[in-house]
């Protein structure tokens, strides 16, 4: 069972654990809520976490799996073990609600939704919080939105991503603190810097870790090395994903794990704390380009204090199949260690053959 909370930006209590500039809050109007300090936990106390990437179990025109897709996640469900078990819902659960970005179903526009009754998929595999910072979350209008996250609320998993939300699961005496960014306006925004160091300061006030999502940066097979500057798709701003991991991190986040690349990318320690720029695809039913490097994934398990100091990590490889479902396998580890290395030279990850993470020296 999943003990948690959404809540919106209001402020108060205590410190931040990380000095970080002075940030006006994010646009949009948010919920308030009561303030909710942090629970004291002892310092030895741990958490485990695993946490992939774009998850989109089948939609209509491309079709949805059988068996109600019980099966996506079978071969997997040993590797999303932990307390929290997270990743990138890439879609929505929900029934037509007679708005559609592409106007009518096409194969060409991309608009996923999924079954509601498809939350249970989610649930069965270890799921607990599934983000909603992304480019498809807002596919079917703000209906398709709040109907994914009753779906996911029924079999009680937290939602988080939309403006404003912090998710808040419960670990024994532990508070952990999941927040979703995207470049949209139905999403926390990661292109407003301050508006992510206020949010991410916020939760840092309000729970003893914090885990960041992000979707952000350039698709596909060309896009698996991170870059300075803003990305762009399609002509459309993706965010400087590097300033957005660093900004978090001096807000107070503990771990940062993006997606929307499709692809894997390397990974960095940053004062600590571990940044996973891309876990790339995890399932994508009949609908996502694969093949090649589309088609490697990983499970990424990483334990940290209650304070926030890592412990441990480790990459579990995964590879799709040609239908989009996963399996373990792959060469996704040695593509990570190799990408670590050529971008981000001595604050790379160190990452073994059989995908031990450790931070480099000095970290």
């Amino acid at each position: 069972m999943v003990v948690g909370t959404a809540i919106g930006r209001s402020g108060g209590g205590g410190g931040n654990r990380r000095a970080a500039p002075a940030a006006t809050p994010s646009d949009g109007a948010v919920a308030r809520a009561t303030q909710m300090p942090v629970t004291v936990a002892a310092p030895a106390a741990t958490v485990s976490i695993a946490d992939v990437g774009d998850t989109m179990m089948g939609s209509p025109p491309w079709g949805l799996p059988p068996s109600g897709g019980r099966y996506l996640f079978a071969t997997v469900k040993q590797d999303l073990a932990g307390n929290v078990v997270t990743g990138n819902l890439e879609g929505t659960l929900t029934g037509y609600t007679g708005t559609s970005k592409c106007g009518k179903p096409s194969p060409t526009c991309f608009a996923f939704r999924s079954p509601p009754g498809f939350a249970a998929n989610l649930k069965h595999a270890g799921f607990t919080v599934m983000n909603g910072a992304n480019n498809h979350s807002h596919d079917f209008g703000a209906a398709g939105q709040a109907n994914t996250a009753s779906a996911l609320r029924r079999v009680g998993i937290l939602y988080t991503g939309p403006p404003g939300t912090i998710a808040i699961q419960h670990v024994g005496a532990v508070k952990v603190a999941i927040l979703g960014f995207a470049p949209y306006t139905w999403a926390n925004n990661s292109t407003n810097l301050a508006g992510v160091a206020a949010l991410v300061r916020k939760a840092a006030r309000e729970a003893n870790l914090v885990i960041v999502h992000v979707h952000a940066g350039a698709e596909g097979v060309g896009a698996q090395h991170v870059r300075p500057g803003t990305e762009y798709y399609l002509g459309e701003n993706r965010g400087n994903v590097l300033a957005f991991a660093h900004t978090a991190i001096a807000a107070g986040a503990d771990l940062v794990v993006g997606s929307g690349p499709h692809v894997l990318r390397g990974m960095q320690f940053w004062h600590g704390r571990l940044i996973a720029y891309s876990m790339g695809n995890f399932v994508g039913y009949r609908a996502f380009g694969l093949g090649g490097v589309l088609s490697q994934s990983a499970v990424l398990q990483v334990t940290l204090k209650a304070s926030g100091q890592y412990v441990s990590g480790r990459l579990r490889p995964v590879q799709l199949s040609a239908v989009g479902v996963p399996s373990p396998g792959g060469y996704g580890i040695a593509d990570i260690r190799t990408l670590s290395r050529k971008d981000f030279g001595t604050t790379a990850a160190r990452i073994s053959a059989s995908g031990i993470i450790t931070p480099p020296p000095g970290q």
